[in-house]
């Protein structure tokens, strides 16, 4: 059984209890969860900072904050894009018998949360729960593609264009042909830049305000993921995410 972290366990009690009760002072918490004020106290204050609970200054009493409203929000929408998407994956999987991955956008990377593997003995593997780089997978690229100039800038300033491989583009200038032409066709190719020997293909999901939020690839070895088979998968794949996007709101100019 897992093992859980004191600490953590006793801010997720806090958060219960003031959402419970809406407006309570330390000593109230303290009382309540029978834990030391010292403890709620120090709690409250990493919460507070963290915008996970609010603080009225006059009674000292806490309430929950706005960032648990937008954590909420990103969970329901991303239960809903997974809800949407699975279908889809599922056929896309059938089809074409290669490994199928969804992956949202999370932060400067991409975050792999639903996959159908292929049956075949030789394959690309589950990833669920995985972040990768943007810069060279074919989820990651076909989401950076409808990236701002500016934010293209401050993802290379952070994260960097680190190789993994190879064929791992690592030029700012060759980055941005790379970019156009997806934006072009409207598919994504990660060459064996991420992984030696496998090759992938993706494309984006548009979500309600026509913002780039998540992505589908198709991968497999090589040597069966060959160059002649990029338009044949890149099209059925924009089929999928085209109408995921339609799904999830996105109405097309």
């Amino acid at each position: 059984m897992p093992s859980i972290v004191k600490p953590v366990h006793n801010a997720i009690r806090i958060l219960e209890v003031v959402g419970r009760e809406q407006e309570l002072g330390v000593t109230k918490i303290s009382q309540l969860l029978e834990l030391p004020k010292s403890s709620v106290h120090d709690i409250l204050s990493t919460l507070h900072i963290e915008g996970l609970v609010e603080k009225d200054r006059e009674r000292n009493h806490y309430s929950l904050g706005l960032k648990l409203f937008e954590l909420g929000n990103m969970a329901r929408v991303n239960l809903e894009l997974r809800r949407i998407a699975t279908p889809f994956l599922r056929s896309l999987n059938e089809d074409l018998d290669e490994t199928v991955h969804l992956t949202i956008l999370d932060g400067w990377e991409v975050l792999y949360i639903e996959c159908f593997e292929s049956i075949k003995q030789l394959r690309t593997y589950s990833v669920i729960g995985v972040r990768a780089p943007l810069h060279c997978t074919a989820v990651g690229k076909a989401i950076l593609a409808f990236f701002t100039k500016k934010q293209v800038s401050e993802m290379i300033k952070t994260m960097g264009l680190p190789r993994f491989t190879e064929n791992t583009i690592t030029d700012r200038q060759h980055l941005g042909q790379e970019l156009a032409g997806i934006r072009r066709r409207g598919y994504a190719v990660d060459n064996a830049e991420h992984e030696e020997g496998v090759r992938c293909i993706g494309a984006p999901i548009h979500n309600h305000e026509a913002q780039v939020v998540a992505s589908i690839s198709v991968s497999g070895p090589s040597q069966r993921m060959t160059p002649e088979r990029d338009e044949e998968v890149g099209k059925l794949l924009i089929g999928k995410t085209e109408e995921i996007s339609r799904r999830l709101g996105y109405k097309e100019k």
